[in-house]
Parts: structure tokens; C-alpha cells; sequence
């Protein structure tokens, strides 16, 4: 468990940003494609993937490729390798705090990749406090959806949060 930040958290916050999104993106490339997490993280860190996005102008509506903040790469490889090693826990505290409304088999694989890595940081970056944590990936969330989906990953990793005592009651 890491309980001080490293110097490159207290000096990137972009670099934290771009890691939560960077590991839900890499979550999920391993679910999809059965790739070796090693091979994903490799990629990742490499810059062969999760290094551009693609961004529209509201007002032209054109699209142009812009180059995302360098990651975090001590928070990232430590998002994946929790998850990696404790990924029926993980799955198990996301199950037993979705709702009736979204039961894990509803759960898009993107879905399932954002919390694992937000339960991930809650349960191993003590060091970050669980507020950010779930701000952080309510944006990763709304980077992918623009319905419910944000409030549904805010609910469950407070809960989470809560049951670990991460929070106050």
C-alpha cells in the first residue's frame, strides 16, 4: 500500500488524470481482447495506445487529434496490477454495492473497468483522499457517458468508500 505521495503525483495532477483514465482504458482492453496485462501496460506506457484523443469543436463541429497529458505511470501500473491481484474482491464489493437498477451482469465492460479502478485507488492509495477519487472517475465516466452512468460509478464508489471507511459516517 502507498502511503505517501510520489513527487510526481504532488507535481502532476494531469499526470493522475490521464492515469485513472489510461488504467479503465487498459481494464478493459484486457477483458476485451484477452491480451497479457503486461503487454497492455507496455503498450500504454510506450505511447501505442491511451496517448491521443480525438476532439470535436462544439461551435464547427470539427474533429482534430490532440495529444493527452503524460500518465502517471507509478499510479497507473499500480491501478492494473490491484485489480490483476485482487480482482474477485474487487468484483465482489462492486457487486454488493450496485443497485436492482444496474446488476453487474447489466454492466458494460467499460463500466466494469472504471469502478474496478476506482475501487482499486480507494483501497490502495491512502494517500489520495476518497473524494478525489471518486471525482476523478465520475470525469473518467462521463468521458465515455453522457447518461446515468456517472451517478450510478459516484454512488457506488462512495458506498465502497464508506464500507472501507474511507469516509466518515
Amino acid at each position: 500500500m502507498t502511503d505517501a505521495p510520489s513527487s510526481t503525483e504532488v507535481r502532476d495532477p494531469q499526470g493522475r488524470t490521464a492515469a485513472r483514465l489510461a488504467a479503465a482504458q487498459a481494464l478493459y482492453q484486457i477483458e476485451a481482447s484477452q491480451n497479457a496485462p503486461d503487454a497492455v501496460i507496455k503498450d500504454f506506457l510506450m505511447g501505442k495506445v491511451g496517448s491521443l484523443a480525438v476532439v470535436e469543436d462544439a461551435d464547427t463541429a470539427q474533429e482534430s487529434i490532440v495529444a493527452l497529458a503524460e500518465l502517471d505511470s507509478e499510479l497507473f501500473i499500480g491501478l492494473i496490477r490491484c485489480v490483476q491481484d485482487r480482482e474477485a474482491e474487487i468484483d465482489g464489493m462492486i457487486r454488493e454495492s450496485v443497485s436492482k437498477d444496474w446488476p453487474w451482469e447489466r454492466l458494460e465492460m467499460i463500466l466494469r473497468a472504471i469502478l474496478r479502478a476506482g475501487v482499486a485507488e480507494l483501497l490502495t492509495r491512502t494517500d489520495i483522499p476518497p473524494g478525489v477519487t471518486v471525482n476523478e472517475f465520475i470525469d473518467v465516466a462521463h468521458a465515455f457517458y453522457p447518461g446515468p452512468e456517472p451517478r450510478m460509478v459516484n454512488a457506488v464508489l462512495d458506498r465502497i468508500g464508506k464500507a472501507l471507511g474511507r469516509f466518515g459516517s
